[in-house]
């Protein structure tokens, strides 16, 4: 996979919180690329984690790199709401207008962190 997989802080502490392993994340990227998730829409996605126990929301910009920027737990809450969702899609809309520079500035002081997808 060529494409960079990220995590945003916020996620990345959420994800340690349900013990959900970069090596695990890589893998959910790899089916969300094929299709395996719900795409819901102005490059948001969400995908099912850890044996369905977690669901995340997951923001693209075509072929070049992915965001988890979400994490809820199916037991706490079933879906995002509409707002929500609006809020996400101007989120990915963002993204997609973000460079390579301003990415390497986000990771630089941490709002970013990128999963490594080496074995």
């Amino acid at each position: 996979m060529s494409e960079r997989v990220f995590k945003t802080a916020w996620f990345a502490k959420a994800a340690k919180k349900a013990r959900i392993s970069d090596k695990a994340l890589s893998k959910a990227i790899e089916q969300v690329a094929v299709g395996r998730a719900d795409d819901l829409g102005g490059g948001v996605f969400k995908k099912r984690l850890n044996d369905n126990m977690h669901r995340s929301i997951v923001l693209a910009k075509a072929e070049e790199f992915w965001v988890f920027a979400y994490l809820f737990a199916k037991q706490d809450r079933a879906n995002i709401d509409d707002d929500e969702l609006l809020a996400f899609r101007r989120l990915a809309d963002l993204y997609r207008r973000k460079t390579k520079a301003d990415l390497e500035t986000e990771i630089e002081n941490g709002a970013l962190l990128e999963i490594d997808h080496g074995d």
